[in-house]
């Protein structure tokens, strides 16, 4: 494994009191051992680590994992079992939160009758939350990445043209500048299906005096970035400036709390506090935020049932929105990253409010 991750994952041995993890997702074989394809499966013990998967990832592996062993299998979980087997293990942690039940119940089938088998879901959401400067620094050029694509693609957002056109100008300038993927189906919604939260592009067209939510983000290096834009084409009418303006204060409030130690609850009633007593709470349903790394959402999250606390090191997302049904809406997401005294933003396109021409 990767020296500073194997030291994390070998730690967690001994935190969930097991002989054996088997890692299945393939985020979590990517952050601890560097494999980049679909299929494999990295299986840790104190003793040591090994890799498996089948001939068609053999050579990539090879060239690519770092793993004390590698081997290739013709079945997946016999494969697993076998070297499992092979180092006399007893208790074997997983990932609850994603190995799917048929994997599951393979893995027992396959297994020895003596060996338990141990759902992990808390220990495993903590392992990747902890970014370093390499993750860092893929995160900022994909940031980077989404406002040069954002100011190349802004003079569309005009009345007559759709938002599928859109988002589909804004995922070729991704690629463009270097993206390797969309982090997710971007979201373009405009007027009343501002009021949708995931309202992804549709082939309705924008209109004057309506405000616009684009929501999207790309891949360097397997990690994403994610950002939230709202503006207004030509004049709107006062309650979405009102909505506007309360849910930017509310956006700089969260991220002006936001610091190692605080709790992540605390961090969203920042944001949600002042929203409701703005008059809106009832229409601001999702949470905050959440952690943003090799997946577009990882832990930690931040919203009114989260008990992780704020620490150095996490990447997170801050996006309050209100969604008023049948009128419109807005959201605002910044990516960012908690430091030693608060947090700094990698995301970068402003967020006052921008009216674009009629």
């Amino acid at each position: 494994m990767i020296q500073n991750r194997a030291e994390k994952a070998t730690a967690l041995l001994d935190e969930c009191g097991v002989d054996a993890l088997v890692f299945l997702h393939p985020p979590n074989i990517r952050y601890l051992c560097g494999f980049t394809g679909t299929d494999g499966v990295l299986a840790v013990t104190a003793k040591g680590d090994c890799f498996l998967t089948d001939s068609r990832y053999t050579t990539q592996a090879r060239s690519q994992v770092a793993a004390a062993e590698i081997r290739q299998y013709q079945v997946k979980f016999d494969g697993v079992t076998g070297w499992l087997r092979e180092q006399g293990v007893r208790r074997i942690g997983f990932e609850a939160e994603t190995v799917a039940f048929a994997s599951a119940r393979r893995l027992r089938e396959k297994g020895d009758a003596d060996w338990e088998w141990v759902p992990l879901e808390k220990p495993l959401q903590s392992l990747r939350a902890l970014k370093d400067a390499e993750e860092v620094a893929a995160l900022a050029e994909a940031a980077r990445l989404n406002a040069e694509a954002f100011e190349e693609i802004l003079p569309m957002v005009r009345p007559g043209v759709c938002e599928r056109d859109i988002a589909l100008a804004l995922e070729f300038a991704l690629k463009r500048l270097g993206g390797e993927e969309k982090a997710f189906d971007f979201i373009v919604a405009s007027g009343e299906r501002g009021a949708l939260p995931h309202g992804v592009a549709s082939d309705k067209e924008i209109r004057a005096g309506e405000l616009v939510t684009l929501d999207f983000g790309t891949r360097i290096g397997g990690y994403h970035s994610d950002e939230t834009v709202t503006v207004a084409v030509g004049d709107v009418s006062p309650r979405l400036r009102e909505i506007y303006n309360l849910v930017l204060r509310a956006h700089d409030e969260a991220m002006a709390a936001l610091s190692p130690g605080v709790s992540l609850r605390e961090i969203d009633a920042v944001a949600r506090d002042l929203i409701t007593a703005g008059g809106y709470g009832e229409f601001f349903g999702h949470g905050l935020g959440h952690g943003v790394g090799l997946e577009v959402h990882e832990s930690p999250t931040l919203s009114t049932r989260s008990d992780d606390v704020a620490r150095e090191g996490m990447i997170v997302t801050i996006e309050p929105g209100i969604y008023l049904p049948d009128e419109g809406g807005v959201r605002i997401e910044d990516t960012v990253q908690v430091t030693a005294d608060g947090c700094r933003p990698l995301t970068r396109i402003p967020k006052d409010f921008r009216i674009l021409p009629a």
